[in-house]
């Protein structure tokens, strides 16, 4: 399951530049988080790091619109960070 950066964001510039997968960007009013490259931090730590940084609590939230297994997770991460090896 991909995460959701909700309304309550602040835009405090935190999360993007923790993100190990590029997938946080600015949206139109808030950041927003790219479902295809978000793998809740999986294949490089054991919590997603945005959420660990956001000041604000409940902000990230999981996104139910994108549901995923750690399986699935891990084939994506596999594909973002390794296909150019393979």
């Amino acid at each position: 399951m991909s995460l959701l950066i909700t309304k309550r964001c602040i835009n405090c510039d935190m999360c993007e530049p923790e993100c190990p997968n590029q997938a946080i960007s600015m949206g139109e009013i808030t950041y927003q988080i790219d479902s295809e490259r978000c793998t809740e931090c999986v294949g490089h730590y054991e919590t997603p790091t945005c959420q660990k940084v956001c000041p604000i609590p409940n902000t990230i939230i999981n996104d139910p619109q994108h549901t995923e297994s750690e399986d699935q997770l891990w084939d994506k991460f596999v594909q973002l960070h390794h296909s150019d090896k393979i």
